[in-house]
């Protein structure tokens, strides 16, 4: 089954040009993450997770987003570099993008859309907010940046069934 959410243009943070459809048939943990946050140490728990779950089908995703507080100022090669030294990164890591008002990624407004927030607002309001999309691009549940990884684990689990 064909996900609208397929289509989707994305960069990786090498340059690459791919398309969220890339990896059609993974439950996908999408995640805005920034590297001076009070959630950094989160990056920890998504490497656990991915690790974890990779042979079953989860790919983790991280898209670096400067726009909470200027706390993913550096460029591409800055936060992979501070993503791999200081956390042990090794899942897909994007380019920078925004996640909120008039040019929020696409994939972005999608998800948003699919999953709104508490009392259905759109906004991303922190970094580390997450979202789970099933294996088909069909279901997405969203988490708040508070939500540390390792308490997802359980959905993550349904969502490899």
């Amino acid at each position: 089954m064909d996900s609208p959410l397929d289509a989707i243009a994305l960069k990786t943070i090498d340059g690459r040009d791919e398309t969220f459809g890339a990896y059609a048939g993974k439950a996908r943990l999408v995640v805005n993450v920034a590297s001076k946050c009070g959630f950094t140490p989160q990056y920890e728990g998504l490497e656990a997770l991915y690790r974890r779950y990779r042979e079953r089908g989860l790919v983790v995703m991280g898209f670096p987003c400067d726009q909470f507080g200027h706390q993913e100022p550096g460029d591409e090669a800055a936060i992979r570099a501070f993503c791999s030294d200081r956390h042990h990164v090794t899942f897909p890591l994007f380019a920078k993008i925004e996640v909120n008002g008039a040019n929020a990624h696409p994939l972005y407004r999608a998800l948003k859309g699919m999953a709104p927030g508490l009392f259905w607002t759109k906004a991303i309001k922190w970094n580390f907010t997450k979202f789970l999309v099933d294996r088909e691009g069909a279901k997405v549940k969203r988490y708040a940046p508070r939500v540390k990884p390792e308490a997802i684990a359980d959905d993550i689990e349904r969502a490899l069934r």
